[in-house]
């Protein structure tokens, strides 16, 4: 995508208080990629430098990367993962698939394969404890994968541990209410690309604008039905949420579709864990 479409990396900072944090682990901090769409015309190889670069000046402890690496064919990720082994953390890469990661049949296989090949390791209803077991890291397959199954991995970790969750629709966030999640990490939503001053993501307006039309005036507000099933709560279309007594951060993503991007660039998120 050309630059002038897509904007100009933004580096978000976060620092959130969690409950139970061991002092040990006070300051820790994250980096999270997300929607990286690597397809060659989504993502620059200048862009995706810089947030490469961004991630390693913030010399993270752990490093997220929350779904859809390609658009569609997964061969790009072959040439996508020359970028990623340049990555450098202090206790490990994790990630979570996408919606567009399940996209053909081998996709999901070929790119796990890729990862783990480069010492990425993909979750898929797992739960990892890279900095030991005061810490719970889980990470739930694409809710739209047929996959995804919470229910296998989150009873697994003591209440009392503090966990973190990758799970790239940030609408799971309503159906993960029931357990304690300290920060969910999702993507999926690009920030809605275009978002209009004072009213927000362009796609949830005209979502809501179309719901409350009559049918014979739908037309008037043009919406893929596709797009009606992509997201639910645009209202949590960027940044952090609570959700319950749960925390969600929804990153922006780094790719960029047509017709671009508008008072939403893309983003690399830096975050700090403080010990309540």
């Amino acid at each position: 995508m050309h630059r002038l479409l897509t904007g100009s990396l933004r580096v978000e900072y976060l620092t959130l208080a969690i409950a139970n944090l061991p002092a040990s682990l006070d300051g820790i901090r994250l980096v999270q990629l997300s929607d990286l769409h690597y397809d060659g015309m989504r993502l620059s190889d200048r862009l995706l430098a810089e947030a490469i670069a961004e991630t390693n000046h913030a010399k993270p402890d752990l490093i997220f990367l929350t779904g859809d690496y390609v658009t569609d064919d997964p061969k790009p990720i072959h040439r996508l993962v020359w970028h990623l082994k340049l990555l450098r953390s202090q206790a490990g890469i994790y990630a979570v698939l996408g919606n567009h990661d399940y996209h053909y049949p081998d996709s999901q296989g070929m790119i796990t394969e890729a990862f783990t090949k480069i010492g990425i390791q993909v979750l898929s209803n797992q739960v990892v404890y890279p900095l030991g077991y005061q810490l719970a890291v889980i990470g739930l397959p694409d809710i739209y994968s047929g996959q995804f199954n919470p229910e296998s991995v989150m009873d697994l970790v003591d209440q009392m541990t503090p966990r973190i969750v990758l799970s790239h629709s940030p609408d799971t966030a309503e159906l993960l209410k029931k357990w304690r999640i300290d920060l969910q990490l999702s993507g999926h939503t690009h920030g809605g690309q275009i978002v209009l001053p004072g009213i927000g993501p362009l796609p949830g307006w005209m979502q809501e604008v179309q719901r409350q039309l009559p049918q014979s005036l739908k037309f008037l507000v043009p919406l893929k039905s596709g797009c009606k099933k992509v997201f639910k709560h645009w209202e949590w279309a960027s940044g952090l949420h609570s959700v319950g007594a749960n925390f969600l951060y929804v990153n922006r993503g780094l790719g960029t579709y047509p017709p671009g991007r508008f008072n939403c660039p893309p983003e690399v998120t830096v975050i700090t864990l403080k010990s309540s």
